[in-house]
């Protein structure tokens, strides 16, 4: 059974507690580590990404031709040579 724990936040330095139910829940989602923020900080940091930037690396986008259409296409990956990649449009058509 789990039993509550003690752990210190990796932002602010309090001490918060990771419960059982959420331990449990951990678990059954197949997380590996506990969780090294506050509820709070953790919240704070969503929101923060959300809005973009808060301190987290943009994505750097590569541009290239699509295999399909022949426009352009940015994508969040650098392209290999070999490697078929698709425009956003081309692509939502191909998985759908």
């Amino acid at each position: 059974m789990y039993q509550d724990k003690t752990l210190v936040c990796k932002d602010c330095g309090e001490e918060f507690i990771f419960t059982a139910g959420e331990q449990e829940f951990y678990e059954e989602k197949g997380f590996q580590n506990e969780p090294l923020r506050c509820k709070p900080c953790r919240d704070a940091r969503k929101s923060s990404m959300r809005r973009g930037n808060g301190g987290v690396r943009k994505r750097e986008m590569h541009t290239t031709v699509c295999a399909q259409c022949g426009g352009e296409a940015k994508v969040p990956f650098e392209p290999k040579d070999g490697r078929p990649v698709y425009c956003s449009d081309c692509f939502q058509t191909m998985s759908h």
